[in-house]
């Protein structure tokens, strides 16, 4: 089977005479009558002024002025040839098939096991293995569409031309005439050209907006001869519009709705670990906690046991797998509920280890993969050290420093700009200039950046904080300011010279021009303003204030906000926006300005924040500052935190996703003289949930030498291991990444065929419960014949033939005048007046 574009039509045409003026027959009087009186008139003028002519002469003078009228009747009545089209437009039939999470499950058959294929993979096996398309096509032209969040278009293939009598299908391999195809190579050829539906419809969105779908193709098809809408789905409707409100936009387009309905009704029974929280980095020695919640459908009351294992997180080993560090009973709430469960650690020797919380289900449990989930912890012997470069003293700068020095995990140096010599800072060391050589800048694993005047740097300092960024997987936090960002003109923001404009490529955000010392810096408000956080906000852990999503929304949500920003143009391509701010007073372009954003550079990463007002969350609880500069130092410090090899290191933007999400992959690599590799590209072997392995491709990066990018789009629940061979080595970068389903689809994966029900019926469509009853070949009721066939011909007329009528008329202008003027020679002759 092609998948093709759909023609508009198939069209005949003929080209037809008509008189322009006519429209009924009773057009014809009054021209006609006019034509006959004029006629007689001038019958009866050359019989006066003719009478001493021969006869023939004035039957020659009266002919003349006849034919002329005959003419002047004619030009009156616009002779014209029109091109007349009938377009056949092919009735269309639209498969609107549910991409939503849930789509992904695997249901319980009769016998309560688990059905290997899911939901998906049910419907993708219908168009790929039945006659359903072909069946279809002979009626209709077939448009199979995805929905979920959003409705985008799979494929659109074309009605069957009709099969003439007698003339065969197929060519066999005996009677193929020379360089035709055999049936073989026909076989072969169609088996190439049919679309991967497994792909195509895989499950990936995180909402199911059924009835925002169902309006946006209705108002799209409202005017085609479309025969009707055949929704395939688990009516799992959780988001947007109501389906009620689409329904009522079919009976008034006459557009019927066919549903499918996927999906067991049962409830199937299921407890999986929905969360574990536990420490990126510890020392040695250092006691820690390790959290988690177990969550439950159809199990209330049943006492599981949840094991804590361990193992080194370079060990070839299957996920979920490790030594039995401890265990614990817990009691199952009911459906969705998310019991708690806590142990307490403490690091022993230094190395990377893999953290899985287990839980052992009953067998009555739906889905295995989602019975552990693994984190990652790193046992250090050795601190970070974190470098605070400041403009001036300011309330974040001042509480940050405190926060940093007193732990005990971290060193921190301080360069204060405009600090007086002698000055008593709370710091390991105080700088008095930045740093000028490699030994000095690499040491560092983070630069705090407060409104710093970047134009006190010479291009060599500047030239070794790239380079640090980028090649060393440093990390930089830049805090915008009144004062040096903010200055208009003579400022580094401002300023064109090639230094500075390295500097300004360190930040994920562009900045914006200012022309007129006038022009403000900064953006204050007189009352604080909330932050309003992007998904990709909501979905990193790094921000999050509390130990899990819900938790840590509520608490950003109990904070009353800053009270300004530092303007900027946006944030640069392929940079995060993380949160904005909410003041919709400020908003430029129509667009809310950033406050929270952030970027890869190289194997490094930078963050912006809008302004240096994070202290004002000790307002609401003293903690969540230091958790936010704790998780922010940590985030933006993987590349050289995470680094398990001297030829490079393998990054993601985060560790944890939904199912669906989009990772995307980074590589810094090396070759074996420790200069960026030159490669064509880079394998990266992805071990998933289900313990198969596939290779992901990464191709450099043209911006920066050794640099190769990737994404991999995480369709499987649980945990995803990332290894990248580095070349000339027997070394492995390693990462991993857990992959969850959102709650919104996991709350009622049963199949909602009541809304189905509904929705057919109230459109005057029809519910077919399961694929077996929409596909049976021994039913006349199935879905081909349910659908109608709304071929119509539509008759299309073009505008006259312009070119044919200025050139008749051209002519009738010289027969006229031809005419009249043998008239007027011969009335000459005979010497009439």
């Amino acid at each position: 089977m092609t998948v093709t574009p759909l023609l508009a039509a198939r069209e005949t045409s003929r080209t037809t005479f008509e008189w322009g003026r006519i429209q009924s027959n009773a057009d014809w009087i009054l021209p006609i009558a006019a034509a006959v009186l004029l006629m007689l008139f001038v019958r009866s003028m050359y019989r006066r002024d003719a009478v001493e002519l021969r006869p023939w002469l004035r039957w020659l003078l009266t002919g003349l002025r006849t034919a002329v009228i005959l003419v002047l009747l004619v030009l009156y009545l616009q002779p014209q040839w029109r091109t007349q089209r009938e377009e056949v437009q092919n009735s269309r039939a639209i498969l609107l098939v549910d991409t939503s999470l849930s789509m992904g499950l695997s249901d319980l058959d009769e016998t309560g096991a688990a059905t290997a294929a899911s939901r998906a993979q049910q419907v993708a096996r219908a168009l790929e293995q039945t006659e359903l398309l072909e069946e279809l096509r002979k009626t209709h032209d077939v448009v199979v569409m995805r929905f979920d969040k959003e409705t985008s278009r799979v494929a659109s293939v074309e009605k069957l031309p009709p099969v003439t009598a007698g003339q065969p299908e197929t060519v066999s391999a005996g009677n193929a005439s020379p360089g035709e195809p055999n049936r073989t190579e026909v076989k072969e050829e169609k088996a190439e050209e049919i679309p991967n539906w497994q792909e195509l419809l895989s499950p990936t969105g995180i909402e199911t907006r059924l009835g925002q779908s169902l309006r946006q193709l209705i108002y799209e098809e409202r005017n085609s001869p479309l025969s009707g809408i055949v929704v395939f789905s688990d009516g799992g409707h959780n988001a947007g519009s109501s389906p009620e409100s689409a329904v009522e936009l079919a009976r008034e387009a006459k557009i019927p709705l066919f549903t499918v309905g996927i999906g067991s009704k049962r409830q199937p029974g299921n407890v999986r670990v929905y969360e574990l929280e536990s420490p990126e980095r510890t020392q040695p020695g250092d006691p820690y906690s390790v959290t988690g919640l177990i969550q439950a459908q159809g199990m209330a009351g049943k006492t599981v046991t949840v094991q804590l294992l361990l193992r080194p997180a370079d060990a070839e080993a299957q996920p979920g797998t490790g030594k039995l560090v401890d265990t614990q009973q817990v009691i199952l709430g009911s459906d969705g509920e998310a019991v708690p469960v806590k142990f307490e650690l403490t690091a022993e020797e230094a190395g990377r280890q893999t953290l899985c919380l287990r839980v052992v289900a009953p067998g009555s449990d739906r889905n295995p993969i989602d019975d552990f989930r693994e984190s990652e912890i790193e046992i250090v012997d050795r601190k970070t050290r974190v470098l605070l470069f400041a403009g001036g003293p300011t309330r974040e700068y001042g509480f940050l420093r405190t926060m940093l020095f007193r732990d005990a995990s971290v060193t921190v140096d301080v360069l204060l700009q405009t600090a007086q010599p002698g000055l008593s800072q709370e710091a390991d060391a105080l700088l008095e200039a930045f740093p000028t050589t490699r030994e000095e800048m690499f040491g560092y694993d983070c630069i705090i950046a407060f409104d710093p005047n970047w134009k006190e740097l010479t291009s060599e300092q500047v030239d070794l904080l790239e380079q640090w960024l980028a090649e060393q997987g440093g990390g930089l936090i830049a805090i915008a300011g009144p004062v040096f960002a903010g200055e208009s003109i003579n400022g580094w923001v401002q300023d064109e010279g090639p230094t500075m404009s390295k500097v300004r490529t360190l930040y994920p955000i562009q900045f914006q021009r200012r022309f007129s010392v006038l022009e403000s810096g900064t953006y204050v408000s007189k009352e604080p303003w909330p932050l309003d956080f992007t998904r990709e906000g909501m979905e990193s852990e790094f921000l999050w204030l509390d130990d899990t999503s819900t938790a840590s929304q509520q608490a950003w949500a109990d904070f009353a906000g800053v009270y300004g920003f530092y303007p900027v143009q946006g944030p640069k391509a392929g940079a995060t926006v993380y949160a904005t701010f909410s003041d919709p007073r400020a908003a430029q372009g129509g667009e809310p300005p950033v406050f929270l954003a952030g970027q890869f550079y190289g194997s490094g990463r930078s963050f912006y924040l809008g302004s240096g007002e994070m202290w004002r969350l000790r307002r609401a609880d003293p903690a969540w500052f230091e958790k936010f500069y704790t998780k922010l130092i940590r985030h933006v410090s993987q590349g050289r935190l995470l680094r398990q090899s001297s030829r490079g290191v393998l990054m993601v933007d985060r560790d944890r996703y939904l199912l669906g999400s989009t990772v995307q992959i980074r590589a810094q690599v090396t070759n074996a003289q420790l200069e960026p590799l030159d490669a064509a590209e880079v394998p990266v072997e992805v071990f998933q949930p289900d313990g198969s392995v596939a290779t992901l491709t990464l191709a450099p990066d043209p911006s920066r030498a050794g640099m190769f990018v990737g994404q991999l789009t995480a369709l499987q629940e649980g945990a995803y291991r990332l290894e990248l061979p580095v070349p000339e080595s027997d070394e492995r970068l390693v990462r991993r990444i857990q992959v969850a389903l959102p709650d919104l689809e996991r709350e009622n994966p049963r199949l909602n065929d009541t809304l189905l029900v509904r929705i057919a019926e109230r459109s005057e469509g029809k519910y077919f419960e399961g694929l077996s009853s929409a596909l049976s070949t021994t039913s006349s009721e199935n879905l081909v014949a349910a659908l109608p066939d709304r071929t119509k011909t539509i008759l299309r007329t073009a505008a006259p033939d312009r070119l044919w009528e200025a050139l008749w008329r051209q002519w009738v202008m010289f027969g006229l005048c031809g005419l009249l003027f043998s008239e007027w020679l011969i009335r000459r002759l005979a010497k009439l007046a």
